[in-house]
Parts: C-alpha cells; structure tokens; sequence
C-alpha cells in the first residue's frame, strides 16, 4: 500500500513500524471529507495552501543536504530531488488551478506547517566538522522528509481505490490522481533508496537517532491534517460528532480474537497443563483428583482436534449452497441455532473431560494480568472510560469458560469499570471443580445480553448510540443489532456464514467515506437503518481513529 519499497531498507522498516500513525490520519475529518469529494472548497484551499511553505522548506533541506554528502552520486541525487521541489514550487499555482483553484496572494503558514517545517530545517542545520559526520546529517534530513512523501502516496491510493476511474465528478480527483501518479511514486522512492543509501555506514546508535526522526517527521505529518480547519458536519471522529444530549455511547466487545491475540480456552488449558501434577495424585493426597500434565496435555490435544474437525463438518452442514441474493436475517439465526448445539455439546465435553478441575483462581487471575491483549486495545477503552466529556460505557460479551480471567486481564489495565459477561468456572475454596457456570454459549444468548444491558440502562431523555466490535462467527447477531458494527480480524468462519446469507462486510474507511457523502447530501449523520451492513478493520488503530479521533 501507497508504494513497493526495498524489503530490506531503513525507509521501507521505519514506514511499516509507524503506519498506524498514518492510518490514524486517515480517520482525520479533513481526508475523510476529501476522499467524499464533499470536502468545503475552502478547507481545501487552506490546505493546499500550505504546500508552498513545505516546498519552500524541502528545498532548503536539499540544498543543505547536498553540501553534507560526501559522494559525488549522492549529490547528484539530492540536487535532482531539489530542482523538483524547486519546480514544483514554480509550478505551484499552474497546478492548483488546473484542480480548479486560485491561491490566494498572502499565504500566512500555520502553527502546524511550522512545526513540521521548523522541525525539518532544525534536523539539516546541524552543525558538522568531518565528512562523516555531514553524512549522517544528509541522512537524518531525508529521514525528516520521507513520512511526508510516502504519506501522500499512500492516502491518494487509499483513496483512488474508492473512486469510480470512468467517473470524473469528484472534485478533488485531479489532486488525487497527481499524488497517486507513478511521478510521485517515484520522487517518493528515490527520496527513500537514496535514504537507505545513506544509513549503511550510521552506528546503532545513529540508526535510533534516524529512527526518532523519521517517527517525529510521521507524527508531525498526522499532528498537520489533524489542524486542518473543517467548518462542516462530519461523520468523524464519531465521540465528537454524536448528539451526547441526545445519545449514550455503548460500547460493546467480544474478547477472544478481539481484544486478546489468542483463544482464552487454549490459555485455561495451558494454565491446567503448566500447574498440573506431573504424576496423578489420589484423592486422599489432594481436594480434587486432577490429571497429571501429561494425560492433559493429551487429553486436549484430543478435544481442540475434535473441536476442530466437527466445527467444519457443521459449517458444511448450515452454510447454504448458494449465496443468497440479499440479507437473509431469519435463514442466519437458523443456521446459528445449529452451531449453537454443536458448541454447546463442545463445551459439555471439556466439563466431562475433567481438563478444567483443579485450577487455582490465583494462577487465572495471574495468568489475565499478564496477558498482553491486541495493540491499541487497552489504550482505546483507557480513553473512552477517562474521557469525562463522553458519556459511554464498555461492556465485554464473550463465551470465555472463565470470567474471572477476562477481569484480571482488564484489572491490569486499569481498567476495572468495564463490564464483563461470559461464563464462569465453579470454584470450592478458590479452587475450579471442573463445571462451567454457563450463561453464554451461543450467538442468541450474546444478543439477549445486550439487549438486556440496553433495557437497563435506558432512560426517558437519552437513547444508545451502540457500537459492537467482534471477531468471532458469535458476534454475528449482535454485530448486526448494533447501530455500527465493527468487526476486527479476519476469522474465515464469520465471512463464510456472513456471504451466504448476504452479510455486507464493508472497509471501514470506504464506508465512513460514503456516510459522509450521504451526510451531506442528506443532512442527517444517523446511523441506523444499516441493516446487514459491517464495517472491516485490521486493527484497533482504526476503531480509535473512528471512534475517538487521534
């Protein structure tokens, strides 16, 4: 995405180590109006605007760069990319009219152009004795410059992807199709070969240094589109944009594969595995005969291969032959009826197994506290939950053994508040008989607890703006109640029973781009009516950047 870069260097590590930071910029009202084609003329101007004192910028920092590379190629190379800018800059206003627009004669640069300018120019001006040493200013400088110049290439292909190539009405499309052009790709690519070039002879150290650079350059490139002035409705980010008089945000989450990177039942099993006697013990020795390791550790290894294989055999036997033309609710719930005796029968088996009995409560909530759940995750309800402004709450729906885990996995987090509802192993004297307290075991049981937790905290004066995030085929049914479903990860099962029954699965970013045209076309940001219709994302920096903004 937004370009193919040498797989082996520092420009093309550096930019897949801090994309989210550019993803997050995606989610920005100002690029989410602009890929609409809907974006206020004048938003765009000030924006484009602030080209010239960028180009300005660059310019400079070639030339400075120049002077430090000591290699003749090197040279030729930074001045080639410094007569562009130059030339770009020239042509400056031939192209902003071609987009259809004249710039105004007094561009005053913003506080944000300035630090991302101030900042580059800092980085080339260092002051150096050796040849070495210029070096490795040459190379800090176009670390300064390369997230600026991948940015654009990446978000103008974002946003190419969307439009229609025999559709010509979108405003903004001559702006888009310059920086999605291979001209651009290659000015991009060059800054960034010459960059890795560069970076060969720096000690680890300096590569840390490069590092910083090149985040800060990032962060600054997002902190820019953040600033730029958007005077009309948008659809982002959703906690700033939604009626808070009017509407409570409610946040719902399954857990496993969606805020943990495993399945919890394969992390109770280890725990009964790690903790077990390596011998059996009778039951005059302890409370509660337990296996020893090794039969559990067989003994699961016999239940997840059964899992497994029956799991597809039911697939295949609810999964309709033919795709449906258009969203088939009822045929849905059906088909998850079925899988919801196959995973009850699943679960009754592992009681029956004995694999759950004598696991100590302390070694689970251990075991939660030191679980590392998905990037962003933690953060995300860590800034809904503090956020005084916004009245919302997160509720966790999952059909996990163990509750107790899911408690201390957020305990860790600070984040107690949360509110969690699964199933619950039975303990005599902090010790797990083996029985699951089971409250939740299928797609329908998750949807009447939220509609339960909804009737709870209804009032008079507000309603539920609702927001379900999943990954799992349970989520299913909930995702689909939700006013904006959301789901993360990309689990076969729930793509496969979601097509047949025609699911719409939808990029989040291509779908906030349609809500936004529809906003102003229609004048309404509501979001019900969506019926059918998830949103996709690879990640939980894309639900911040929708949700909560940067």
């Amino acid at each position: 995405m937004g370009g193919v870069v040498d797989e082996e260097g520092i420009a093309r590590k550096f930019w897949i180590k801090f994309r989210n930071d550019s993803v997050v910029a995606m989610y920005t009202p100002f690029l989410v109006c602009l890929a609409s084609g809907k974006l206020d003329s004048d938003a765009f101007l000030h924006c484009i605007s602030q080209d010239v004192h960028f180009l300005k910028a660059f310019s400079q920092a070639y030339e400075i760069a120049e002077d430090c590379a000591d290699d003749d190629e090197d040279k030729t190379a930074i001045r080639k990319m410094r007569k562009l800018a130059v030339e770009a800059l020239r042509k400056r206003d031939d192209a902003v009219r071609d987009w259809g627009f004249d710039l105004p004669k007094e561009i005053p640069c913003n506080s944000a152009t300035s630090k991302y300018t101030d900042f580059l120019l800092a980085t080339a001006s260092g002051k150096t004795a050796t040849p070495f040493e210029k070096t490795k200013v040459a190379a800090y400088t176009l670390a300064a410059m390369a997230p600026y110049m991948r940015f654009y290439a990446f978000i103008s292909n974002e946003i190419q992807t969307l439009l229609d190539p025999n559709d010509d009405s979108h405003k903004y499309k001559k702006w888009i199709d310059g920086y999605s052009s291979q001209s651009f790709e290659a000015s991009a690519l060059q800054n960034e070969d010459l960059l890795d070039k560069l970076s060969i002879s720096l000690t680890g150290e300096e590569l840390e240094i490069l590092e910083k650079v090149y985040h800060q350059a990032t962060k600054l490139e997002v902190d820019f589109f953040y600033a730029q002035p958007v005077v009309q409705q948008t659809i982002v980010p959703l906690s700033q944009v939604h009626d808070h008089a009017k509407y409570h945000l409610t946040v719902f989450c399954d857990f496993d594969m969606t805020c943990t990177p495993i399945d919890s039942s394969a992390l109770l099993a280890e725990i009964a595995i790690v903790t077990a006697p390596k011998i059996d013990l009778s039951a005059s020795e302890t409370r509660l005969v337990r296996m020893s390791s090794t039969d559990l550790k067989n003994t699961w290894g016999v239940l997840s291969t059964q899992y497994t294989e029956e799991l597809e055999k039911c697939m295949e036997s609810i999964v309709p032959s033919e795709t449906v033309e258009k969203f088939n609710y009822e045929g849905l719930c059906k088909a998850l009826e079925q899988l919801s005796d196959f995973e009850k029968k699943a679960n009754s088996r592992v009681v029956q197994s004995g694999v759950l009995k004598g696991l100590n409560l302390e070694d689970i909530k251990r075991a939660g506290q030191g679980l590392i759940l998905q990037d962003g995750c933690t953060g995300f309800f860590q800034k809904i939950l503090k956020n005084d402004n916004l009245k919302a709450d997160v509720n966790v729906l999952s059909y996990c053994w163990c509750g107790d885990f899911i408690r201390s996995a957020f305990s860790s987090g600070d984040l107690g508040v949360v509110r969690v509802y699964s199933n619950e192993l039975a303990y005599e004297e902090s010790i797990s008989t083996g029985e699951i307290i089971k409250k939740m075991e299928s797609a329908m049981e998750k949807l009447q607890a939220f509609k339960d937790i909804l009737k709870e905290g209804c009032s008079n004066d507000t309603e539920h703006l609702t927001v379900y995030i999943g990954g799992s085929i349970g989520d299913l049914l909930c995702l689909l109640e939700a006013d904006i479903g959301i789901v993360i990860g990309s689990s076969p099962n729930l793509r496969r029973l979601g097509d047949q029954f025609g699911v719409s699965f939808v990029p989040l970013f291509s779908g906030l781009v349609k809500k936004q045209q529809q906003l102003i076309e229609g004048g309404s940001p509501n979001w019900k009516g969506l019926s059918g219709t998830l949103y996709t994302v690879s990640s939980w920096t894309e639900i911040n950047a929708f949700i909560l903004g940067s």
